[in-house]
């Protein structure tokens, strides 16, 4: 293609995003003249979502600048804590999230999650609807130019995704305040309130229940408490406050 050569360096912190030969130091780029900044980067295969700022020739300009001939462009990282202006800080996870969505829900976390798959165009559009922060590994989804917000999760191991969100986004932390399996706010509840959800043996050894307003699932503390315990002190010992 004939057209203007710019020069891109990409963070090393997004190099996944683009080929092998684009990962180390500055390299040529032909564009059209036409195409924004913020188009170029995302054919590089970079989403917006994940890019703090763009710098040409040193001076910070915005994704509608359209590259010139012989212009460098740096191309950084979201700073953390990323700030989301405009709204409470709360999440939508994609279906292949549903363990990250759990444990966000287990600290106290506003985070919607669509167990089943809804297609990209109606994910957009809830996050833009609910205003949601839209969690995805998906790097096609998170270009989506309806989105309202995004971050891509980079990591496939759910205790690496939980802390690298709540690195990025520092949401605040209320744990065992949120339904683990609707999202729902919990509040306490006398053993009466949720007889009829209560085996024999729970209903003879434990007295202390929360329910969920939303979908009236209720919570106490089972076999897997320790463990859940465990995932809530490592994340208020490193991110609380």
């Amino acid at each position: 293609m004939n057209g203007p050569e710019i020069h891109v360096e990409v963070a090393p912190e997004l190099a996944l995003f683009v080929p092998h030969a684009r990962r180390s130091g500055a390299t040529p780029l032909t564009v059209d003249g036409i195409a924004t900044l913020g188009h170029v980067v995302e054919s590089l295969g970079v989403p917006l979502t994940e890019v703090g700022a763009l710098f040409v020739d040193g001076r910070e300009v915005a994704p509608a600048h359209i590259p010139s001939a012989g212009e460098s462009v740096n191309v950084r990282p979201v700073e953390r804590p990323q700030q989301v202006p405009g709204a409470p800080l709360r999440f939508l996870l994609d279906v292949h999230l549903g363990t990250l969505a759990r444990r966000l829900r287990l600290l106290g976390v506003d985070s919607a999650y669509e167990s089943t798959d809804i297609g990209d165009p109606a994910l957009a559009a809830r996050s833009a609807a609910e205003r949601r922060v839209l969690l995805s590994r998906d790097r096609g989804l998170l270009h989506r130019r309806e989105l309202w917000a995004g971050a891509y999760v980079y990591s496939t191991d759910p205790d690496t995704q939980l802390h690298d969100i709540l690195d990025r986004f520092r949401p605040a932390l209320a744990p065992w305040t949120r339904c683990t399996a609707c999202n729902g706010t919990l509040h306490q509840v006398t053993k009466a309130q949720v007889a009829d959800q209560l085996a024999g043996g729970t209903r003879r050894s434990v007295d202390t229940f929360a329910q969920c307003d939303s979908c009236g699932r209720a919570y106490r503390k089972g076999a897997h408490h320790d463990q859940l315990e465990t995932i809530v002190t490592r994340a208020l010992e490193r991110f609380a406050g």
